[in-house]
């Protein structure tokens, strides 16, 4: 009796070898409900446009997009702004990936990350097409970058109007102040071109925070909606393939 009970635990341990090494052979899907990625990027673009247009209300961002006002030096940048900046491009896709992964109804931690990052991927490009558009000044902050270069960066669109030429009856102090105009004109248009590598630079660069942040706060969004505990050792916790 007590032989064929060992033989019949022998061979349930190589059955259930068996099953698990099939289980790991095999494709393992991770069902993506359309519906909720596209109302969580639809989320994270209303949430990016409200704090967008909150900054401009409360002076974090009431040069965005002015020719006038280029970014040259990011240690220009004030706590404030940095500070805002920060913290809108995040939140906005926390909400996304949020609102993504409850509609989902996703129960594991690592479904209702993937729906956040979908959706993030989703925005990126609407934030785009948006920016290209001239949408700019709601969008506000490091968004405005992801328009590429506008067209005022060119060293050839200047916001500033060359003095105009004095007439042959002119008087020489109007001759006189002319002159003086075309330095000062040639002195801008100087600096301007020398700026304008370094605003494109800079641009871009808060674009990419942007984006980046936003990925990282949609994948915290549709983990924290999932209802799982906010820790890496919770993901090392879950069974693999689960989908729920």
């Amino acid at each position: 009796m007590a032989r064929s009970s060992a033989v019949a635990m022998r061979e349930d341990i190589k059955r259930e070898e068996t099953v698990t090494e099939a289980r790991y052979e095999s494709w393992v899907h991770w069902p993506v409900n359309w519906s909720a990625v596209w109302v969580g990027a639809l989320a994270a673009l209303g949430a990016v446009v409200l704090f967008g247009l909150i900054g401009v209300a409360i002076g974090a961002h009431a040069h965005a997009g002015d020719p006038e006002h280029r970014v040259t030096d990011l240690k220009a940048i004030g706590i404030g702004t940095l500070a805002y900046s920060i913290f809108s491009a995040f939140l906005a896709f926390v909400i996304g990936g949020w609102v993504a992964g409850k509609i989902a109804g996703t129960l594991r931690a690592e479904p209702g990350m993937l729906h956040g990052a979908i959706a993030w991927l989703i925005a990126v490009p609407l934030l785009v097409v948006l920016a290209g558009l001239g949408a700019g000044g709601a969008l506000a902050g490091w968004n405005t970058g992801l328009a590429g270069a506008p067209a005022w960066t060119s060293a050839d669109n200047l916001p500033f109007d060359r003095p105009e030429a004095p007439i042959a009856a002119a008087t020489q102090e109007e001759v006189a102040k002319y002159r003086r105009d075309m330095a000062v004109w040639r002195e801008k248009v100087s600096e301007w071109r020398d700026d304008t590598p370094r605003v494109v630079r800079n641009s871009a660069l808060g674009a990419i925070t942007a984006l980046l942040l936003g990925l990282i706060g949609s994948v915290v969004g549709g983990w924290m909606a999932c209802g799982a505990p906010m820790s890496f050792a919770s993901l090392r916790d879950e069974p693999a393939g689960a989908t729920r």
